[in-house]
Protein backbone atom coordinates (compact mmCIF):
# COMPACT_ATOMS: atom_id res chain seq x y z
CA UNK A 1 0.00 0.00 0.00
CA UNK A 2 1.38 3.37 -0.92
CA UNK A 3 1.30 6.13 2.17
CA UNK A 4 0.91 9.85 0.84
CA UNK A 5 0.96 12.45 3.27
CA UNK A 6 -2.00 15.11 4.08
CA UNK A 7 -0.14 17.87 4.36
CA UNK A 8 1.16 21.56 3.34
CA UNK A 9 3.90 22.15 5.50
CA UNK A 10 7.05 21.55 3.40
CA UNK A 11 9.63 21.96 6.38
CA UNK A 12 7.49 18.37 7.64
CA UNK A 13 7.32 17.03 3.86
CA UNK A 14 10.78 17.57 3.45
CA UNK A 15 12.12 15.62 6.92
CA UNK A 16 9.60 12.72 6.57
CA UNK A 17 10.19 12.35 3.08
CA UNK A 18 13.97 11.78 4.45
CA UNK A 19 12.95 8.11 5.32
CA UNK A 20 11.97 6.77 2.11
CA UNK A 21 8.43 5.84 2.90
CA UNK A 22 6.60 8.60 1.61
CA UNK A 23 5.11 7.70 -1.66
CA UNK A 24 2.81 11.09 -2.44
CA UNK A 25 1.05 14.21 -0.72
CA UNK A 26 -2.88 15.01 -1.21
CA UNK A 27 -3.77 18.81 -0.24
CA UNK A 28 -6.71 20.55 -0.10
CA UNK A 29 -8.17 24.36 0.25
CA UNK A 30 -8.38 23.89 3.99
CA UNK A 31 -4.31 22.69 4.31
CA UNK A 32 -3.91 25.62 1.58
CA UNK A 33 -5.48 28.17 3.98
CA UNK A 34 -3.40 26.95 6.96
CA UNK A 35 -0.48 27.63 5.16
CA UNK A 36 -0.86 31.09 4.59
CA UNK A 37 1.19 31.10 1.42
CA UNK A 38 0.24 30.94 -2.47
CA UNK A 39 -1.33 28.42 -3.94
CA UNK A 40 0.76 27.51 -6.80
CA UNK A 41 3.80 27.99 -4.77
CA UNK A 42 3.49 25.31 -2.55
CA UNK A 43 2.27 22.77 -4.79
CA UNK A 44 5.41 23.63 -6.81
CA UNK A 45 7.55 23.25 -3.60
CA UNK A 46 5.75 19.97 -2.50
CA UNK A 47 6.17 18.41 -5.89
CA UNK A 48 10.35 19.27 -6.11
CA UNK A 49 10.01 17.65 -2.29
CA UNK A 50 8.38 14.50 -3.41
CA UNK A 51 8.21 12.72 -7.12
CA UNK A 52 5.37 10.99 -6.21
CA UNK A 53 1.63 12.22 -6.79
CA UNK A 54 0.94 15.43 -5.66
CA UNK A 55 -3.07 16.12 -5.29
CA UNK A 56 -4.08 19.83 -5.97
CA UNK A 57 -7.53 20.78 -6.07
CA UNK A 58 -9.98 22.95 -7.87
CA UNK A 59 -11.76 25.40 -6.33
CA UNK A 60 -14.06 25.93 -8.96
CA UNK A 61 -17.76 24.14 -9.57
CA UNK A 62 -18.42 24.67 -12.70
CA UNK A 63 -17.22 21.76 -15.13
CA UNK A 64 -15.80 24.34 -17.34
CA UNK A 65 -14.07 26.33 -14.38
CA UNK A 66 -12.75 23.01 -12.87
CA UNK A 67 -11.34 22.03 -16.74
CA UNK A 68 -9.34 25.17 -16.70
CA UNK A 69 -8.52 25.48 -13.28
CA UNK A 70 -7.15 21.81 -13.93
CA UNK A 71 -5.10 22.31 -16.51
CA UNK A 72 -3.42 25.70 -14.93
CA UNK A 73 -2.20 23.28 -12.05
CA UNK A 74 -1.58 20.32 -14.28
CA UNK A 75 0.88 22.88 -16.04
CA UNK A 76 2.85 23.41 -12.18
CA UNK A 77 4.67 19.35 -12.54
CA UNK A 78 4.09 16.72 -14.24
CA UNK A 79 3.97 14.78 -10.93
CA UNK A 80 0.26 17.07 -10.10
CA UNK A 81 -2.49 15.12 -9.92
CA UNK A 82 -5.71 17.81 -10.21
CA UNK A 83 -8.06 16.98 -7.02
CA UNK A 84 -12.15 17.25 -8.17
CA UNK A 85 -15.30 16.79 -5.85
CA UNK A 86 -17.31 13.56 -6.52
CA UNK A 87 -20.02 16.05 -8.36
CA UNK A 88 -22.01 15.94 -11.89
CA UNK A 89 -19.46 18.61 -12.80
CA UNK A 90 -16.59 17.15 -10.79
CA UNK A 91 -17.29 13.89 -13.07
CA UNK A 92 -17.57 15.69 -16.54
CA UNK A 93 -14.09 17.69 -15.86
CA UNK A 94 -12.44 14.30 -14.83
CA UNK A 95 -13.66 12.10 -18.20
CA UNK A 96 -11.86 15.47 -19.95
CA UNK A 97 -8.76 14.97 -18.04
CA UNK A 98 -8.56 11.15 -18.82
CA UNK A 99 -9.12 12.31 -22.30
CA UNK A 100 -5.95 14.16 -22.36
CA UNK A 101 -3.69 12.67 -19.58
CA UNK A 102 -4.31 14.42 -17.15
CA UNK A 103 -4.45 12.35 -13.20
CA UNK A 104 -6.70 12.99 -11.12
CA UNK A 105 -8.14 12.09 -7.79
CA UNK A 106 -12.25 12.79 -7.67
CA UNK A 107 -12.54 13.37 -3.62
CA UNK A 108 -15.02 13.50 -1.06
CA UNK A 109 -16.40 10.02 -1.97
CA UNK A 110 -19.00 8.73 0.44
CA UNK A 111 -20.91 5.70 -1.29
CA UNK A 112 -20.12 2.91 -3.58
CA UNK A 113 -21.97 4.15 -6.51
CA UNK A 114 -20.43 7.12 -6.53
CA UNK A 115 -16.68 5.13 -6.51
CA UNK A 116 -18.12 3.48 -9.26
CA UNK A 117 -19.29 6.75 -11.93
CA UNK A 118 -15.67 8.01 -10.74
CA UNK A 119 -14.41 4.96 -11.92
CA UNK A 120 -16.15 4.91 -14.88
CA UNK A 121 -15.30 8.51 -15.64
CA UNK A 122 -11.70 7.31 -15.34
CA UNK A 123 -10.48 8.66 -12.21
CA UNK A 124 -6.98 7.92 -11.29
CA UNK A 125 -7.71 8.10 -7.57
CA UNK A 126 -10.93 8.00 -5.49
CA UNK A 127 -11.17 9.19 -1.93
CA UNK A 128 -13.44 7.60 0.19
CA UNK A 129 -13.90 9.45 3.55
CA UNK A 130 -13.48 6.96 6.15
CA UNK A 131 -12.82 9.34 9.21
CA UNK A 132 -16.37 11.42 8.59
CA UNK A 133 -18.13 8.37 7.75
CA UNK A 134 -17.09 7.08 11.14
CA UNK A 135 -18.45 10.72 12.71
CA UNK A 136 -21.49 9.41 12.04
CA UNK A 137 -22.02 6.19 12.87
CA UNK A 138 -20.92 4.20 9.63
CA UNK A 139 -17.81 2.13 9.47
CA UNK A 140 -15.61 3.49 6.72
CA UNK A 141 -14.04 0.65 6.11
CA UNK A 142 -17.19 -1.05 4.82
CA UNK A 143 -17.13 1.03 1.75
CA UNK A 144 -13.88 0.56 1.47
CA UNK A 145 -14.45 -3.56 0.86
CA UNK A 146 -17.61 -2.67 -1.29
CA UNK A 147 -15.49 -0.36 -3.66
CA UNK A 148 -12.54 -3.00 -3.75
CA UNK A 149 -15.41 -5.86 -4.40
CA UNK A 150 -16.77 -3.61 -7.27
CA UNK A 151 -13.43 -2.61 -8.91
CA UNK A 152 -12.17 -6.06 -8.73
CA UNK A 153 -15.48 -7.29 -10.29
CA UNK A 154 -14.91 -5.25 -13.63
CA UNK A 155 -11.50 -4.31 -13.50
CA UNK A 156 -11.56 -0.75 -12.88
CA UNK A 157 -8.23 0.66 -12.68
CA UNK A 158 -8.67 3.72 -10.60
CA UNK A 159 -7.19 3.21 -7.36
CA UNK A 160 -8.99 3.25 -3.72
CA UNK A 161 -7.18 6.55 -1.81
CA UNK A 162 -8.34 6.28 1.83
CA UNK A 163 -8.90 9.86 3.20
CA UNK A 164 -9.90 11.58 6.25
CA UNK A 165 -7.65 8.45 8.23
CA UNK A 166 -7.87 9.23 11.55
CA UNK A 167 -5.17 7.30 13.21
CA UNK A 168 -2.90 4.22 13.31
CA UNK A 169 -6.12 2.05 13.40
CA UNK A 170 -7.39 3.37 10.10
CA UNK A 171 -4.29 2.41 8.39
CA UNK A 172 -3.77 -1.16 9.17
CA UNK A 173 -8.04 -1.66 8.36
CA UNK A 174 -7.53 0.49 5.08
CA UNK A 175 -4.56 -1.80 4.22
CA UNK A 176 -6.06 -5.16 4.94
CA UNK A 177 -9.38 -4.19 2.51
CA UNK A 178 -7.19 -4.04 0.22
CA UNK A 179 -7.40 0.16 -0.32
CA UNK A 180 -4.11 0.88 -2.63
CA UNK A 181 -3.08 4.03 -0.65
CA UNK A 182 -3.86 5.89 2.41
CA UNK A 183 -3.28 9.50 3.17
CA UNK A 184 -2.64 10.66 6.69
CA UNK A 185 -1.24 13.68 9.13
CA UNK A 186 2.23 14.10 9.57
CA UNK A 187 1.48 13.16 13.43
CA UNK A 188 -0.40 9.59 11.85
CA UNK A 189 2.23 8.94 10.10
CA UNK A 190 4.56 9.30 12.65
CA UNK A 191 2.74 6.72 15.12
CA UNK A 192 3.23 4.29 12.55
CA UNK A 193 6.73 3.44 13.66
CA UNK A 194 5.69 3.60 17.36
CA UNK A 195 4.75 0.19 20.12
CA UNK A 196 5.89 0.56 23.73
CA UNK A 197 7.40 -3.07 23.44
CA UNK A 198 10.09 -1.95 20.24
CA UNK A 199 10.90 1.00 22.88
CA UNK A 200 10.86 -1.58 25.82
CA UNK A 201 12.89 -3.94 23.47
CA UNK A 202 15.68 -1.68 22.18
CA UNK A 203 16.48 -0.20 25.85
CA UNK A 204 17.04 -3.89 26.75
CA UNK A 205 19.33 -4.27 24.01
CA UNK A 206 21.34 -1.15 24.79
CA UNK A 207 21.75 -2.35 28.11
CA UNK A 208 22.81 -5.96 27.48
CA UNK A 209 24.76 -4.20 24.30
CA UNK A 210 26.39 -1.58 27.32
CA UNK A 211 27.64 -4.30 29.68
CA UNK A 212 30.14 -6.12 27.03
CA UNK A 213 32.29 -2.78 26.58
CA UNK A 214 32.43 -4.04 23.13
CA UNK A 215 32.46 -1.26 20.18
CA UNK A 216 31.52 -1.77 16.78
CA UNK A 217 33.43 0.33 15.04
Amino acid sequence: MQIFLDSTDTKIIADLASTGLVDGVTTNPTLIAKSGRPMLEVIAEICDLVPGPISAEVAATTHEAMIAEGKKLAGIAPNVVVKVPLTRDGLIATAAFASEGILTNVTLCFSATQALLAAKAGATYVSPFIGRLDDYGFDGMDLIRDIRTIYDNYGYETEILAASVRHVAHVKDAAIVGADVVTIPPATFADLFKHPLTDKGLEQFLKDWAGTGQSIL
